[in-house]
């Protein structure tokens, strides 16, 4: 199982927002039982992720939560830029190399200090950079998967009425995407009751699970709902979605829509049918709220599919957000060894 904090979001503009943002990441850390030690390491990595923006794109935003696998716990920063980007990653990642005062230890320091590790660059299109920094630099058996993404509020509230969760057991997982109908914090209670549903249920019908969300929001505003369940051992993703919710799956790069159908879970729930997918080894499933524009193509970012699943979530935030939404996204592939 592995359950994520809630992400908070911060704009990095100017040498004054790093402190801000620096402190939060260690509060967390401390809430999640650092060490000082640990925690300062938490303190440099948002430091330099920050520090980066600033020098090299001149602003950004930088995303922090607390992540829980199978009782481990830690840390994950996500450091988004809409800069010049970098044409040779490898190269800024060694100590020195710097363009312009920009790139120097920074990377370098941010890698060794991450239990995980990713960056993502195109020329023009800026940098996206994810880290994880374990309790104990142990990094926690996902059974293979290997999951992120982003959910959060719509500007003018504190709170998302979108919400996404996963539950992992071996071989099997199953994944609800939900956006609770307007924003603010009923649509925030529609959302959370139906993650509750997944996290609760052994079952791994997709039709099911759905049904059973339709029951308990029941009495909430509704929501938008899909629900993905997948058996690597039977190579077979089964899939059921009502309402606006965009997912598809990508197999050897090639992008292959799911099917949902309209209505509101919770309320008007028309018709629950259940598709069923091919899953293999590095597919990748992708779902998101309509705060993402659904006229994406990863085929315009050379790497990206195979990138970890926290970049992808950042570039389709970062650059197909509407935003006048809740926003979120949920990438998922198949890393079994």
């Amino acid at each position: 199982m592995i359950e994520f904090g809630v992400q908070r979001r911060y704009r990095i503009t100017e040498q004054t927002e790093i402190a801000p943002v620096r402190r939060a990441a260690c509060s967390i850390a401390a809430n999640c039982g650092f060490s000082e030690s640990r925690n300062g390491d938490v303190a440099l990595v948002v430091t330099e992720a920050a520090t980066n923006i600033l020098k090299f794109a001149t602003h950004g935003e930088i995303l922090i939560r607390s992540i829980e696998c199978n009782g481990v716990f830690g840390v994950e920063i996500l450091a988004i830029d809409s800069g010049p980007g970098m044409a040779n990653i490898s190269h800024h990642m060694k100590d020195g190399n710097s363009t312009a005062g920009t790139y120097g230890l920074g990377l370098g320091s941010i890698e060794r200090l991450s239990d995980e590790f990713d960056i993502y660059s195109s020329s023009d299109k800026g940098v996206v950079l994810f880290s994880i920094l374990w309790k104990n630099r142990t990094i926690p058996d996902n059974e293979g998967w290997e999951s992120g993404g982003i959910c959060l509020p719509i500007e003018s509230e504190i709170v998302s009425g979108d919400a996404w969760a996963l539950r992992i057991h071996e071989s099997e997982c199953a994944l609800i995407i939900s956006d609770g109908l307007g924003h603010g914090q009923a649509a925030a209670d529609a959302s959370n009751e139906a993650t509750r549903v997944i996290n609760s249920n052994a079952d791994m019908s997709a039709a099911i699970l759905l049904q059973k969300t339709h029951t308990a929001l029941r009495g909430t505003r509704g929501a938008a709902v899909a629900i993905a369940c997948i058996d690597r051992d039977q190579s077979i993703l089964h899939f059921a979605g009502v309402g606006n919710i965009a997912a598809c799956v990508l197999d050897n790069g090639i992008r292959k829509h799911l099917i949902s159908h309209n209505g509101i879970v919770g309320n008007n729930l028309r018709k629950v049918q259940e598709f069923n997918q091919s899953w293999a080894f590095n597919s990748v499933f992708i779902g998101h709220s309509d705060g993402i524009n659904t006229r994406w193509d990863l085929e315009q970012y050379p790497g990206l599919s195979e990138a970890h699943p926290n970049l992808i979530a950042g570039v389709l935030y970062r650059d197909f957000s509407r935003g006048h939404d809740d926003v979120s996204v949920l990438v998922l592939r198949d890393k079994r060894p």
